[in-house]
């Protein structure tokens, strides 16, 4: 049974549970990491040495504050007043960057020196490979076959930043496989090695970890919204979810306030009911997956099912378990993109604002479609990464050959 108390917060407990998901369901091998993680990442991050070089990372490094932009064609396009939270300009191309700075600070404070990392889109990948460059740690990502075919600039680019990219070749190939053989490099190199999670996935305290590392996206909304409106709080955040990691962020400093809309967009694929898809919040149920419980996308006898988008970042077929909190506690509301849908979007975004978003960004953008808007709302959607990995599925998809 949830706890009365636990049923009004949208933060873990002190076991990493969001109402009944989260927790660390993993093997023997690894509770001396996971214990030691979570024994000492709330005293590391909360340090003023770590605040500190945190900070001067994010402002000097990767580029903070983003703007929030003001979409003036596209607002008049939706009849309301749209605000774009431009993560695509941060070092690297997307929001990634916030989470792993954070975790390369706490991977050397704990004495770690083999960084391991999971990837879809690359985007994890660019940006783990990054901060291993700037600490001079050793870096493997790993990445689906079908993920290093379709976003081959970013394999190129991790390989440049010196990281060893391996090969996930089992099931879909895809981000699900990745994470499988990041976790068993994990148990097989328990001492020495940290894996940086790229989402608000795995066992507690990655999903509390990386949601707070990224809460930096909402930190900066709320008060560049309040300098630009004089307005206390925008009417809508809408953000993508795969795992979840930027909606998290930018969801993070809203969470306590219910007159903010939280939405989130996940990736229909080419339908709800075609069999190709990977909308979690819509289609799955109670499970396991990769050490925490949550909904993912599963057959009759528990099966997890093979998701799939045109979009690599959101091709899991689970969610981070403080958005399926979110959903089942009615905090946030998520709903499902398909790919064509996405694609409209994206060429919506590119010439009506000169901005050429990621494929996953895209999503969140064309879920506006689905609200029902007055012309004095204020809605600010996230745009989580740059399409520059995504140019080549642009040009075979829009035809721009």
């Amino acid at each position: 049974m949830i706890k009365e108390e636990q049923s009004k917060s949208f933060h873990p407990d002190n076991h990493g549970f969001y109402g009944p998901f989260g927790g660390a369901y993993i093997p023997e091998m690894l509770i001396p990491n996971i214990e030691n993680l979570r024994n000492n990442y709330l005293k590391i991050i909360n340090s003023e040495s770590f605040k500190k070089e945190f900070k001067a990372l994010l402002e000097d490094y990767a580029g903070r504050p983003t703007p929030l932009y003001y979409a003036s064609k596209l607002s008049e396009q939706y009849d309301c007043n749209l605000w774009l939270k431009r993560e695509d300009l941060t070092h690297t191309g997307s929001h990634k960057i916030n989470n792993t700075i954070g975790q390369i600070l706490l991977a050397r404070e704990m004495g770690k020196k083999r960084i391991i990392a999971e990837t879809g889109a690359g985007q994890h990948g660019v940006a783990t490979a990054t901060v291993c460059a700037l600490a001079g740690l050793k870096c493997i990502v790993y990445m689906g076959e079908t993920d290093i075919e379709r976003q081959a600039p970013n394999v190129a680019r991790m390989k440049m930043l010196g990281a060893e990219v391996r090969t996930a070749m089992s099931g879909s190939r895809t981000l699900k496989d990745a994470t499988n053989e990041a976790i068993r490099d994990w148990i097989a190199n328990p001492l020495d090695t940290y894996y940086l999670i790229g989402s608000v996935v795995g066992p507690h305290p990655y999903p509390d970890l990386v949601a707070r590392l990224q809460s930096i996206i909402s930190e900066e909304t709320k008060q560049q919204f309040r300098d630009k409106t004089d307005k206390e709080f925008p009417d809508y955040v809408v953000a993508c979810v795969g795992g979840g990691s930027n909606a998290a962020g930018s969801f993070y400093h809203f969470l306590d306030h219910p007159q903010v809309k939280l939405i989130g967009a996940e990736a229909a694929g080419l339908g709800l009911s075609s069999g190709q898809t990977a909308a979690t919040i819509a289609l799955g149920e109670t499970g396991v997956i990769h050490g925490s419980m949550t909904y993912l996308m599963q057959t009759d006898d528990g099966q997890i099912t093979e998701p799939y988008s045109i979009s690599a970042g959101l091709d899991y077929p689970g969610i981070g378990p403080l958005h399926a909190w979110l959903s089942k506690s009615g905090r946030a509301r998520y709903l499902s993109v398909t790919d064509q849908e996405a694609l409209d979007a994206a060429l919506l975004l590119t010439r009506q604002e000169g901005i050429i978003p990621a494929l996953e960004s895209a999503h969140a953008v064309a879920a506006i479609n689905q609200l029902d808007l007055n012309p004095q709302d204020n809605l600010v959607v996230t745009i989580s990464g740059r399409g520059d990995k995504d140019m080549n599925t642009y040009m075979n998809r829009l035809n721009l050959l």
